[in-house]
C-alpha cells in the first residue's frame, strides 16, 4: 500500500446553482490542483491533495468567475483518504454504450457489457467519457474507416478516448495533443489503463506541436469553429496524399464556412453527419 495522501474536501454552493455554474467551476479548480468533483444538490464537492492547496488560489479563482452575478461559498475540512476513494467507489460514470459496438466505463463499474470495443475512461471531470453527440459521432465513424497500420493525430485530444480507438481499430501510432494541462494528464492514465502507451504519444500546447511528428493517414479534431477554421492548413499539410480529416465540434450551419475553407486546402468532402444540431465532416486531401 503507497503512503496515504491527505486530502482537504472543499465543499461548494453555488447560487442560483446550474450544472453549467458547477462544469466551469469544476475546470477552473482542476487548473489548480484538484482532483475529484462531486455533484450536490446546490453545488459541489471537490477534492484536492493538503500538500498542494493554496487557499489564495482558490480565492483568486472565485473573485475572478466569468458569472459575476453568481455567489459562491465554500467550506474546507480535512478528508480521510479512505472517505475519498469511497467517493470514486459511488460515483464515477455509468457505462456509455454505442450501438452495441463500444462500451466507454470506469474501472468502479462491473456491470459492462462485453462489446468488440471497450475502453477504460478514469473519469477526473464530466467531459470527454463519450456521452457528447461529437464523441459518438467520431467514435462510430472510426468503427467503419479502415486504420490498420495507419498513423493518426488526434488535435484537441480531451480524455484520449479518440486516440485510444484509433488504436483498437489497427492503428500503429497516434500524436495527441491539447492546450488542456489537464486533459494532457488524464490522457497519459487513460492510455495507461487501456494498455497502449507504447503507441500513443501526448504533448501540451496548441497546433504548432504539430511540428513535433510526421505525417498522418488521418486526423481528427473534435473542437470548435473558430479553432478548426484557424488550424485546417496545419491539419491539412500534415497529411499524407489520400489522408483523411475528421472533423467535429461544431454546429450544421457552421459547415458552409468550414467546406469553404477546407475547398482551398484540397480537402473534398466525403460525408458529413449530424446529430440533434452537432455536425461531422469527413474530408480528403486531393
Amino acid at each position: 500500500m503507497h503512503s496515504v495522501m491527505k486530502y482537504y474536501e472543499v465543499n461548494f454552493t453555488i447560487e442560483p446553482y446550474t450544472e453549467t455554474y458547477s462544469d466551469v467551476i469544476s475546470a477552473l479548480l482542476a487548473e489548480i490542483g484538484f482532483e475529484t468533483f462531486v455533484p450536490t444538490d446546490n453545488g459541489l464537492q471537490a477534492y484536492i491533495q493538503q500538500s498542494v492547496f493554496e487557499e489564495e488560489n482558490l480565492k483568486k479563482i472565485i473573485g475572478n468567475y466569468p458569472f459575476p452575478e453568481i455567489k459562491i461559498k465554500y467550506e474546507i475540512v480535512e478528508a480521510e483518504y479512505e472517505d475519498w476513494n469511497a467517493v470514486w467507489e459511488e460515483e464515477g460514470f455509468h457505462p456509455i454504450i454505442i450501438d452495441d459496438t463500444i462500451v466507454i466505463h470506469d474501472v468502479k463499474h462491473t456491470d459492462v457489457p462485453i462489446l468488440p470495443y471497450d475502453i477504460i475512461i478514469s473519469p477526473k471531470l464530466a467531459f470527454g467519457t463519450g456521452s457528447h453527440q461529437t464523441t459518438r459521432m467520431i467514435l462510430r465513424e472510426l468503427v467503419t474507416l479502415n486504420l490498420t497500420g495507419k498513423k493518426a493525430i488526434d488535435a484537441g485530444t480531451g480524455t484520449g478516448i479518440l486516440s485510444i480507438m484509433c488504436i483498437k481499430r489497427g492503428a500503429t501510432s497516434v500524436f495527441a495533443y491539447d492546450i488542456d494541462e489537464w486533459s494532457v494528464e488524464n490522457t497519459r492514465d487513460n492510455i495507461l489503463l487501456n494498455g497502449v502507451q507504447n503507441k500513443i504519444t501526448v504533448e501540451k500546447g496548441d497546433s504548432t506541436v504539430l511540428t513535433k511528428t510526421g505525417n498522418a493517414d488521418l486526423l481528427i479534431a473534435n473542437i470548435n469553429r473558430n479553432i478548426l477554421l484557424n488550424d485546417l492548413h496545419a491539419f491539412s499539410s500534415k497529411l499524407s496524399p489520400k489522408g483523411q480529416i475528421l472533423l467535429s465540434g461544431f454546429y450544421t450551419e457552421d459547415v458552409p464556412v468550414l467546406l469553404e475553407a477546407a475547398q482551398k486546402e484540397n480537402l473534398k468532402l466525403i460525408k458529413k453527419e449530424s446529430d440533434e444540431n452537432w455536425c461531422m465532416l469527413l474530408l480528403e486531401k486531393q
